[in-house]
């Protein structure tokens, strides 16, 4: 098995597990906390009025639905995901809406899309987690028409971001196997070198390519930092395997270690991304 291959199945297992039913269950929070994203991504759409937007990486369909709230009902949203527990929640989310948009279950790097089918391709922290990021890119591009818009938001690095990595680096102590986060590997900041990111979707068939650095402040209720942390990243995985002495230890120093970001009632960070655009390359 080569190592795209079983990096995808790592990813499949993980976010049809565990890391989907998280997400699912902090639907409402993580929603408000990236709300100031999703706007950015409208933003970007917005121009295809009656347009055909692919959503990838859609988790729960929040970007998707505001696409389509804000396209109207000609167009044609759709969101892929690899995750069933969030596609099942985002069908059930438009069904109660009756938004006109559909969802697809599957790997968005292998997925055998209409050629051409796409005006413009969005995602909210959703293609970093690719086992081929070349291969996906390369597939996405065949999905979109000639000069599609390309818009997708992702982390900068780590040291940019602590709010990000405060649950594992207090809770590292007590729970010494909470996997290592390498840089060159999919994961949450796979693409915080904007040369790397540069690349890849220039060998992909993309160009026009313009990277911006974006510092978003993001709040949610103090009320739910427990619950966040104990349900997502790499705490959150591991501590379901822990017993009830070490998962009480965990969560009265994490719930230290994040004091610097509550104020008051509120929980505030500043999330550093990037905001990358590019159009698809005109065919020869």
């Amino acid at each position: 098995m080569d190592g795209a291959r079983r990096t995808d199945d790592e990813q499949a297992a993980r976010w049809n597990g565990p890391a989907g039913h998280a997400w699912v269950a902090g639907q409402a929070v993580l929603e408000e906390m990236f709300r100031p994203f999703e706007e950015m991504l409208v933003e970007a759409v917005s121009p295809l009025r009656g347009g055909r937007v692919l959503d990838v990486g859609c988790g729960t369909g929040g970007t998707t639905l505001a696409v389509a709230r804000k396209l109207g009902p000609e167009a044609r949203c759709v969101g892929v995901d690899i995750a069933e527990p969030v596609i099942a929640a985002a069908r059930a989310r438009a069904e109660r809406e009756g938004a006109p948009v559909s969802f697809i279950l599957d790997d968005a790097q292998e997925h055998a899309f209409e050629p051409a089918g796409f005006d413009a391709l969005i995602s909210r922290f959703g293609v970093m987690f690719f086992g081929d990021f070349v291969r996906a890119f390369t597939n996405l591009r065949r999905a979109v028409r000639d000069g599609a818009v390309l818009r997708f938001i992702v982390w900068r690095s780590p040291a940019e971001n602590p709010f990000m990595t405060t649950a594992e680096r207090a809770a590292a102590p007590l729970l010494p196997d909470l996997p290592v986060r390498r840089p060159d590997e999919p994961g949450q900041f796979a693409f915080a070198d904007p040369d790397r990111v540069r690349d890849l979707l220039a060998d992909s068939g993309w160009d026009g390519i313009d990277i911006r650095p974006v510092d978003v402040e993001c709040a949610f209720p103090e009320r739910d930092l427990i619950p966040y942390f104990t349900r997502l990243g790499p705490v959150g995985l591991a501590l379901p395997g822990t017993d009830e002495r070490t998962r009480a230890r965990v969560v009265e120093t994490v719930r230290a270690a994040f004091e610097p970001f509550v104020h008051g009632t509120e929980v505030r960070f500043t999330a550093a991304c990037w905001t990358v655009d590019a159009r698809a390359s005109t065919a020869p």
